[in-house]
């Protein structure tokens, strides 16, 4: 039996907007999908998906609207904080902004190890953090005592990814991760993410506008589009046969040399008001689009064993129009 580490049921936020917060902004609409222990699931979608929500709200730095997470069979809302955040712990996109530039990179290193073990001593805490660093990639006589403006972006990240293991958390959540560190790089930080997974069975969820960097480390992906679930599936079916529009556009715009997927998708990127849409939320830039995408909102349906996907073109009201219809015509 599958065991789950966490159960998203139709998880929902939205946002008051507007000077007098008359107005709403829709950041989750009905979410629902399940993560498994040892997973590596990516969360991908442009700016504005909701994917770095969806993150604040597993992490418990946001609440829901409506909706509810469980986390090892328990609602997230019971969960003491204390406790969840010693075994779920997040790399965020920017290194540098998790350090105070007057301190020592030593006393971020120190902080989880003195607050849920404050029973080490000195040369307890030293031999962890030691043993962290090494596991990513640093020597810690290289690495304590200095200050955060003597490392590369590259160097922070893997610190905070040092930290957040000094902990033994089961669950890591990496938003964006390597956005904003050099593209020499990045595969490196991929590399030791995967050793994480592989080697300490910890979960991760790895939140990212970059197909392609989810293709590399996930086994499953999620593709989120203002708020909704577009596709979801294992990563090597969702690559190699995208089957939603959204997914084929990012699939689209990866550089490769010998692509298998080669449907060229002309998609007007048209500005898209914030009003909401009675069918579905991507009609307004797809090429496939009819009256019913208009109209009536698609219920996700499974296309194949662990490979959901919510559109018109693989439901009930499919018909006979398919992916090579003109647009609205």
């Amino acid at each position: 039996m599958t065991e789950f580490i966490y159960e998203v049921k139709n998880l929902t936020k939205a946002f008051e907007a507007g000077f007098f917060r008359t107005s709403k902004i829709v950041a989750l609409n009905d979410v629902t999908f399940n993560v498994s222990k040892g997973d590596v699931l990516s969360i991908v979608g442009e700016s504005g998906s909701g994917k770095s929500t969806l993150a604040k709200i597993l992490l418990k730095l946001e609440k829901p609207t409506s909706g509810k997470v469980l986390y090892k069979g328990v609602d997230l809302s019971e969960i003491d904080n204390r406790r969840y955040w010693r075994e779920v712990q997040a790399v965020f996109q920017d290194p540098y902004a998790s350090f105070n530039p007057v301190h020592k990179v030593d006393r971020v290193l120190k902080a989880p190890l003195k607050n849920y073990f404050n029973h080490l001593s000195e040369r307890d805490i030293y031999n962890r953090i030691k043993e962290a660093l090494e596991f990513v990639g640093l020597r810690a006589n290289e690495t304590l005592g200095k200050y955060p403006h003597q490392f590369s972006g590259g160097q922070l990240q893997r610190i905070m990814i040092a930290r957040a293991l000094l902990v033994d958390p089961e669950v890591l959540i990496a938003d964006e991760p390597v956005s904003m560190i050099d593209a020499s790089l990045r595969i490196e930080i991929l590399n030791l993410l995967h050793d994480i997974n592989a080697r300490r069975r910890i979960t991760i969820l790895f939140i990212t506008h970059d197909l392609s960097l989810a293709s590399y480390i996930s086994n499953k992906i999620l593709v989120l589009y203002r708020g909704e679930i577009m596709e979801y599936g294992d990563s090597e079916e969702v690559i190699e046969n995208p089957l939603h529009p959204y997914t084929q556009l990012l699939m689209s715009s990866i550089p490769q040399v010998d692509r298998k997927f080669d449907r060229k998708l002309e998609i007007e990127l048209e500005k898209i008001e914030e009003v909401n849409l009675v069918g579905c939320v991507f009609q307004p830039r797809c090429p496939y689009a009819r009256d019913v995408c208009i109209n009536v909102k698609p219920k996700i349906v499974s296309v194949k064993p662990n490979h959901l996907v919510r559109c018109h073109l693989y439901g009930e009201s499919q018909g006979s129009w398919r992916l090579n219809d003109t647009r609205k015509s």
